[in-house]
């Protein structure tokens, strides 16, 4: 993945999993409070920034299912107009590899990298907090990208600590449904009194390669969109016959995408080939390699 920043140069927006995720209350205002890790994928969408003399923000091409005026990169590159002292105008081009209502953040990704590169294009030389600040605006999980580094987080999600998570590979499988986020944590059926962890707990399990926890919004999903409990059941199936032990099974974030950990990526490669060669046609996958780092930041 390019870590240079320039006008017209494809730039990387990776794709996030959530090793687990808990659900330990919910505040007055409706938000969920949550604990969450958060890994970044060396696969992702991908997007080029084009200079625009006239103060406009516009998408380049068309996204289906997203107006131009929801699309979270056009909103991101608005709210940081707010913060640069000239007209300046952007064309956003998006190469949208990631499926949407998968769990993987590509929105939130893409619009992180909206943010990063623009500060940088525009001189506006914000920090890296303020960004954060203007990214949890557009949503709970933009954070995290421009926070660049996995992450542990609480509260809504917007409450980081950097993590040191060991080498893995990731089978990642897309169900061919789109979870809608707002259905699974409305459901009356989520669990939202997990009792809270500490850090170091999920580190601990981190260094024996093993998946701490648990991810609470699994079993809405899978019980909502029989897609993700068949994938689940699919992948589990496959682990077990082929690698007994070496890799385990989650959904990542509300779905649909679930994963698979592996311990090296010809292990996740041998998953996705035996796996490919079942589901139905309308599924798709991917592998990829854990990244501790966002690519923008290297």
């Amino acid at each position: 993945m390019s870590a240079v920043i320039d006008w017209g140069v494809w730039l990387d927006a990776p794709a996030k999993i959530n090793l687990f995720l808990h659900v330990t209350g919910r505040r007055s205002d409706g938000y969920h409070l949550l604990q969450t890790a958060f890994r970044f994928l060396d696969h992702g969408d991908r997007l080029r920034l084009h200079p625009r003399t006239d103060a406009q923000v516009r998408r380049a091409n068309a996204i289906e299912g997203v107006p131009e005026q929801d699309d979270l990169c056009v909103r991101a590159a608005r709210l940081l107009q707010a913060e640069a002292p000239g007209p300046y105008g952007v064309d956003i081009e998006l190469d949208k590899r990631l499926p949407m209502g998968g769990g993987l953040g590509g929105g939130s990704s893409d619009a992180a990298t909206v943010l990063i590169a623009l500060n940088m294009l525009w001189g506006l030389d914000l920090t890296r907090e303020r960004l954060q600040s203007i990214a949890l605006q557009l949503g709970a999980d933009v954070p995290v990208f421009v926070f660049g580094r996995a992450a542990f987080a609480e509260g809504v999600g917007e409450a980081l600590q950097a993590l040191d998570v060991p080498p893995a590979a990731y089978l990642v499988v897309a169900p061919g449904v789109s979870v809608p986020t707002q259905r699974i944590f409305a459901a009356p059926e989520l669990t939202r009194n997990t009792e809270p962890c500490k850090i170091a707990d999920f580190a601990a399990a981190a260094r024996k390669n093993v998946l701490f926890g648990r991810n609470d919004l699994q079993a809405v999903a899978e019980l909502y969109y029989p897609e993700v409990a068949e994938a689940v059941a699919l992948l589990s199936a496959l682990v077990e016959a082929r690698f007994p032990g070496q890799a385990q099974v989650r959904m990542s974030g509300s779905g649909a995408c679930v994963f698979v950990q592996c311990v090296c990526i010809e292990h996740a490669q041998a998953m996705l080939d035996a796996a490919s060669a079942r589901w139905p046609a309308d599924w798709t996958g991917f592998v990829a390699q854990g990244m501790d780092g966002h690519p923008l930041y290297r």
